[in-house]
Formats: structure tokens, sequence, C-alpha cells
């Protein structure tokens, strides 16, 4: 790898936007540092992605992982800084709420919420987030949803920590103006990518008044995600976002804005009614 090369890192790289976004800025001559969980997925990205990429063996829930990475990488950048950080790793899981098991609950907030920002804590300083930082500070973009502004039911879990998302970031943006390191929301809509591949699961539902509203649920994200946004698009975009001098605070990137905007515009008790009416969440008469 040659040091001239700018260098980021991107989280959950083994699929999905992140094996994309790093194909994307590979090809632009980024350095990239991607994670991955398993030392099997790290060979095979090594392999198929070239000498310019350097996986990362960590879990955003393993603090003691995270530091060896950060170890690892600011060696590897002998003194340059890390141009930006690409928060991407999730999960989703759906149920509902009422019955869902507080610990498959309690793993979607260690992941979205507490994994990211402890990478992003171990990774600031390498932005330029420290006070002898000398240079072009980097950014950071996290991977949020439309979620986080709009709630949808059966993912109440996923939507939480999408809601928190928003509201760290924008303290936290307002935080790093004290570096000039950037802090960007990215509200992504539906893509097609295998983190939707375990849909929702069904079976442990089957004995509660949920089933038939879920199933009919299960259904329409079936059929959305098939008209979703490519993992190839939403890297191109994230390349834009990263390269531009001046970003935006937030970049809703959704494959029919003018729908989603219908839906952000409508009243909350209009919108509860027009879901309730679709998925059948009406009491029983």
């Amino acid at each position: 790898m040659q040091n001239s090369s700018p260098a980021l890192l991107i989280t959950g790289v083994s699929t999905g936007v992140g094996l994309a976004a790093a194909r994307a800025f590979l090809s632009r001559g980024y350095r990239v540092f991607g994670s991955v969980r398993t030392a099997a997925d790290a060979d095979r990205l090594r392999a198929e992605l070239g000498p310019h990429f350097e996986p990362l063996l960590f879990d955003v829930t393993d603090a003691d992982a995270i530091a060896r990475a950060v170890t690892e990488v600011e060696t590897q950048l002998a003194g340059a800084p890390l141009r930006g950080l690409i928060n991407n790793a999730g999960v989703a899981f759906g149920g509902p709420l009422q019955h869902q098991p507080i610990e498959v609950v309690r793993q979607h907030f260690e992941v979205n919420v507490l994994g990211l920002v402890q990478v992003t804590q171990a990774f600031l300083p390498l932005l330029g987030a420290q006070a002898d930082f000398r240079g072009q500070p980097g950014r950071v973009l996290n991977i949020g949803s439309v979620s986080g502004q709009v709630a949808t039911p059966f993912m109440g879990a996923y939507v939480g920590t999408k809601h928190a998302l928003e509201g760290l970031t924008a303290s936290w943006r307002r935080e790093l103006q004290l570096f000039g390191v950037p802090m960007v929301l990215i509200g992504l809509g539906v893509t097609k990518t295998p983190i939707w591949d375990k849909g929702i699961n069904l079976e442990p539902y089957r004995a509660t008044p949920y089933l038939g509203p879920a199933e009919r649920f299960a259904k329409v994200v079936n059929r959305t995600r098939e008209s979703g946004l490519s993992p190839e698009y939403v890297a191109g975009r994230l390349v834009q976002i990263m390269e531009t001098p001046r970003p935006k605070v937030r970049y809703t990137i959704v494959p029919d804005y003018t729908r989603n905007l219908l839906t952000w515009l409508l009243p909350a008790r209009a919108l509860d009614r027009l879901i309730a009416r679709g998925l059948g969440l009406r009491p029983a008469k």
C-alpha cells in the first residue's frame, strides 16, 4: 500500500453496502480498511479486493478487538490521517415488540448504537479529533435509515436504534466542530442487502394475535426490497458525500423520494390509520 493514498475505514464489509462501498472507494484510489467478523471473510476479501484493501478482524461490540484494530491502522498509516470512517455494520430482526425476546432487542442496541459509538470513539483521534492534530481532518458517515424518522411496526427494535442514531449524530456533530471533523447521517431507504435475508421469523408469534398482520408486513418487506436501491448505487453516493468539500448534515437516499415525502408529511394519526388498514392492525370485533 502507498501511504500517499487517502485511507478510510468501513465497518461491516463482508456483504451488501459495506462490500460495495469498499469496491467503490478502492476504484477511486483509496486504501480501505474494512471490518469483518470471521477469518474466512478476511481471507476471501483480501483475495477478492486486492492489495489496497486491509481486513480488520473485529466485532463492533468487542472493545479489545477494536483497540487492536486501532493500533493496526495507526501503524499502517505511519503518521498519515484517516480520511474517513463509514459506520455501516448493523443488524435487523423483525417481530412485535410485545413478544420479541429482550435479548434480541438488546442485540440491536449493542450493535447498531453502542457498537457504533464504541468504534467511533476509538478511531476519532486518527480522524483529527485530538489537540495536537496537524493536517486535514477526516469525516464520519453514519449509515442510518428512513426508519429513524418514520417508524414501521414489527421493526421496533431496529427503528429504535435508528431513532437513537439521529440524536447521537446531531449532538456529536456539534461537539466535533471543535476539531473540524464533519459527522454526516445517511438516511437510507430500502436497499437490496443481506441484512433483510433473515426477514421476520414468524414462528415465535404464531400463537399471538400479531401473526396475520406480521405475515402481511413480511410480504410488504419482500416486495419493496425487490424494488430497493442497489448496494452499488448507495456506494456511489457515499463516495460523493465523502468527497464533497462541504457535506450536508444529513442525506436521504431512497428509491422513491416522492413516496417518502408524502409519508413524512402525513399527520401521525393519519399514518397510523393507513398502516393499520393495510396490515390489519385493528381490534377483532
